[in-house]
């Protein structure tokens, strides 16, 4: 219940939080679980929107809008920042210092419209392979297979600030770690499976996130040398997107 608070705007009770100190160590290993849960809004409205004969990009749109007030837009913003940062960020630490700022830069823009729209169109172009119960699971592994991602990269890198959301909760632990990948890759390979999603269609996907996590990871690494939230939360839409796309083309 930590990991769905952390990654949503639901509401947990507060008995879930008795005793916490911020750490995220051990609840990282429930991402790819929260994940799949916080998607199911946005899957059941894509369904049903196929379903009563709504247009597939139309249903796609409404399935985003539904995650994005469930999420709070939280990784739709850290990939905004992180944009900003990495691309408008001379050094190090103007880069860090333009992800701090609030204001959304041409960078950011950018990204965002790019990733929504190659998102929209992808989700889409499941309609034309899959039955709307399937486009359903589909959407569902993906977002399960993403927050494993997330988990990855914040794995493998330091915090870069000594201070912000990712440095207060702390560096996920080994076996967390085993456990969201693994999680998150069994998960997503069962529920593209029974969607109907053709063998190497997912084989093709699951190879566009062993991707595009260590890629971005690397990236990071040589401009800021270490993780942020942001850069987190940007692992997440990038994965996202990747695995998208991966479907649309060979589904």
């Amino acid at each position: 219940m930590r990991a769905i608070a952390f990654l949503s705007r639901l509401r947990v009770p507060a008995r879930f939080f008795e005793d916490d100190d911020g750490r995220m160590g051990r609840t990282v290993r429930a991402f790819p679980l929260a994940g799949l849960l916080i998607t199911l809004p946005a899957s059941l409205v894509f369904a049903l929107s196929l379903a009563f004969d709504a247009d597939p990009l139309l249903a796609a749109l409404l399935a985003l809008t539904v995650q994005t007030l469930v999420t709070g837009a939280l990784h739709e913003d850290g990939l905004a920042d992180a944009a900003d940062g990495l691309g408008g960020g001379r050094t190090r630490g103007h880069a860090l210092e333009i992800m701090k700022d609030s204001r959304v830069g041409a960078y950011g823009v950018i990204a965002l419209v790019l990733t929504l729209a190659l998102r929209a169109v992808a989700i889409a172009d499941l309609a034309d392979h899959l039955s709307s119960a399937g486009c359903a699971l589909a959407l569902m592994a993906i977002a399960a297979l993403s927050r494993a991602g997330m988990v990855w990269h914040w794995s493998q890198l330091p915090p870069a600030r000594d201070t912000g959301v990712a440095a207060g909760a702390g560096q996920p632990q080994p076996a967390a770690v085993t456990t969201a990948l693994a999680t998150g890759t069994v998960l997503s390979g069962l529920l593209l499976l029974v969607a109907g999603v053709p063998l190497l269609a997912a084989l093709i996907a699951f190879a566009a996130f062993a991707a595009a996590v260590p890629l971005w990871t690397r990236y990071v690494r040589e401009r800021i040398s270490g993780h942020t939230g942001d850069t987190i939360g940007a692992t997440q839409q990038l994965t996202e997107t990747a695995l998208l796309v991966a479907l649309a083309i060979f589904a």
